[in-house]
């Protein structure tokens, strides 16, 4: 491997989350008199942690959101991705191979990703090493959560690679000083070339379609 450590992104990258997190988030917007959506939810909201994503609900809403909004929001998601949650086709398998450190650097909460890894079986492939933006007032496209992951491996952050599907993150990695691949293998990227084309617009060091073409970036 010609890198320190490889950092994922969690949601898009190795749990395929993201049509199931954006309906949901679609459906309590649109519960609460804000109608909204999952196309409104992928512009706005895609890739932010939840401190963000509420600062740009309440601008859109003109008020706060209810107390128990995020409670409630959670109780629907729960109920929608026991309907059915895998990871990304092939990033169980791109784990195994891999034999150089790893770290997770997410928007998600801690919780949330924990019981997925264990759900997936994947756990065991980062240990402690799960970094969460999440409660952080800056988040992603901040480099903060990347910095802290590659700080948690003790690692220069200048030889990681990181691995990210959303434009918000993949700006917080490349702020960060890190090699980029977008990723683009997820069910939530109905148009992959397009989507491709706007994370090299960004400035990654290279697009892949899936965790076939991650290993040409990866494990030459």
């Amino acid at each position: 491997m010609p890198f320190a450590a490889i950092i994922f992104d969690f949601d898009g990258v190795i749990a395929d989350s993201e049509v199931r997190a954006n309906r949901t988030l679609a459906e309590s917007l649109t519960a609460i008199g804000l109608p909204t959506s999952y196309e409104d939810c992928l512009r706005d909201y895609y890739g932010h942690n939840w401190q963000e994503t509420q600062r740009r609900i309440e601008a859109r809403l003109g008020r706060a959101l209810p107390a128990d909004f995020r409670e409630q929001h959670r109780e629907r998601a729960r109920a929608r991705f026991a309907e059915g949650f895998a990871p990304v086709p092939g990033a169980p398998e791109f784990l195994a191979s891999l034999r150089g450190p790893r770290a997770i650097a997410s928007s998600s909460s801690p919780a949330y990703i924990a019981a997925s890894l264990d759900r997936f079986g994947l756990a065991h492939h980062f240990g402690e090493h799960v970094y969460s933006a999440d409660g952080w007032d800056r988040g992603k496209p901040h480099p903060d959560i990347y910095l802290a992951a590659a700080k948690g491996l003790k690692v220069d952050p200048a030889a990681c690679l990181a691995i990210e599907d959303s434009p918000t993150g993949a700006l917080a990695a490349l702020a960060a000083g890190m090699k980029v691949v977008g990723f683009c293998g997820a069910g939530h990227i109905a148009d992959r070339a397009a989507h491709g084309t706007r994370l090299r617009e960004l400035g990654v060091h290279h697009v892949a379609h899936s965790f076939d073409e991650m290993r040409v970036a990866a494990i030459p």
